[in-house]
């Protein structure tokens, strides 16, 4: 599920979020992210380690929400992606 032309949802999700952060806490923490996939209720997300995904969760929840409900995207779950974890550790991990 793509949307604005050729951005993806994250893109367009991150758009909003860097809007309200500064440059280098955006750059460090959300720096490390990319686009998985979208199925419409949920968008995947990869992300560079579980102290990132951790700290994105409990810092900038907010910002990642008020992002979505922009898009009227408001049910729409992210749920981040530690890169090289394995499947059964994938299914653990929480969704924001």
């Amino acid at each position: 599920m793509e949307r604005a032309g050729d951005q993806n949802s994250w893109e367009l999700v991150l758009e909003k979020v860097r809007a309200e952060l500064d440059a280098e806490d955006f750059r460090r923490w959300f720096g490390s992210t990319s686009y998985a996939g979208d199925s419409g209720d949920q968008i995947n997300v990869w992300i560079g380690s579980e102290a990132i995904r951790r700290h994105i969760e409990t810092h900038y929840r907010d910002e990642i929400d008020r992002a979505l409900v922009a898009l009227n995207r408001s049910d729409t779950m992210i749920r981040f992606i530690v890169a090289g974890f394995g499947d059964e550790e994938e299914e653990e991990q929480e969704n924001l």
